[in-house]
């Protein structure tokens, strides 16, 4: 499964790459957040109790930043297990640039899912990451702007 998506946040660069790396900030924007620890300058886990469709389920998660070119990108690896619902693993490239007062965020991922949330259909479990990422970065952008 493969998403992308463009987001402008109402602050500058620093500030947005900032929030980014904030455990405190990432946990109140990620829907369904119990749990956010950093572990490392780049390294988190996370337990977030999410529902797909008929399938609800609490997942703990690692994730790992790589290639990390501060404060304009960096690439972000992990998985999610979620006991008989299944897992997710992937990844995302992310991109901000400085636009006037603004900064646009892009990312690129891709994903794979197995257990019962594969069994979902690749249409469901796309629209509802889909939805997901549209929640957190809704939440993030008001976090940031303050």
């Amino acid at each position: 499964m493969d998403l992308s998506g463009q987001y402008r946040i109402p602050a500058d660069v620093a500030t947005v790459w900032a929030a980014l790396n904030d455990a405190e900030v990432l946990s109140r924007c990620i829907p369904g957040c119990e749990e956010l620890e950093k572990e490392s300058d780049t390294e988190m886990a996370a337990k977030v109790a999410l529902k797909i469709g008929p399938v609800k389920a609490r997942f703990s998660g690692r994730v790992k930043l790589q290639d990390l070119n501060p404060p304009h990108s960096y690439s972000i690896v992990g998985e999610g297990k979620g006991g008989v619902a299944g897992f997710a693993k992937g990844g995302a490239d992310v991109r901000l640039t400085q636009d006037g007062d603004e900064t646009v965020l892009d990312y690129s991922a891709k994903a794979q899912v197995g257990g019962k949330l594969a069994q979902l259909g690749s249409r469901l479990v796309k629209s509802t990451s889909a939805k997901l990422a549209d929640q957190f970065f809704d939440n993030f952008s008001k976090a940031v702007a303050g």
